[in-house]
């Protein structure tokens, strides 16, 4: 459970920073309260697509991942972060994604500091 908690609260932080970084990444809310309640749920979304929907992908583009060396990666982020982005919408969250190009560049920045914020954070276990 800790190790979950964890895991959010590293990809609320990273999606806080592509929201800081990139200008077509957008969370809007009408106080600082606000948005933090926001960004946690749209981090639970994220976590929730990457953990159900990013293995099948991954699978059914396995050929694609040899192929390109695993730079198709960078696509499968981001196309993971465009179905959160869409899943936010229908769950009326005012968050945000405008076009592949900035959820590519979006799904790099997550990668990045999600990593480096999993490494700093404690997980768990002793």
């Amino acid at each position: 459970m800790k190790n979950f908690v964890v895991k959010t609260i590293a990809n609320a932080g990273a999606l806080a920073v592509a929201v800081w970084l990139l200008d077509k990444i957008t969370l809007t809310g009408t106080s600082t309260g606000k948005k933090v309640g926001t960004l946690l749920v749209v981090a639970l979304v994220f976590g929730l697509v990457n953990f159900l929907v990013k293995p099948v992908v991954k699978v059914l583009t396995f050929p694609l991942f040899i192929l390109t060396l695993g730079l198709i990666t960078l696509v499968v982020n981001a196309l993971m972060l465009l179905l959160t982005s869409w899943l936010a919408g229908k769950l009326d969250l005012s968050f945000h994604v405008e076009g592949f190009w900035t959820a590519v560049v979006g799904g790099l920045i997550i990668s990045v500091v999600s990593w480096a914020l999993n490494v700093v954070l404690p997980d768990g276990e002793d």
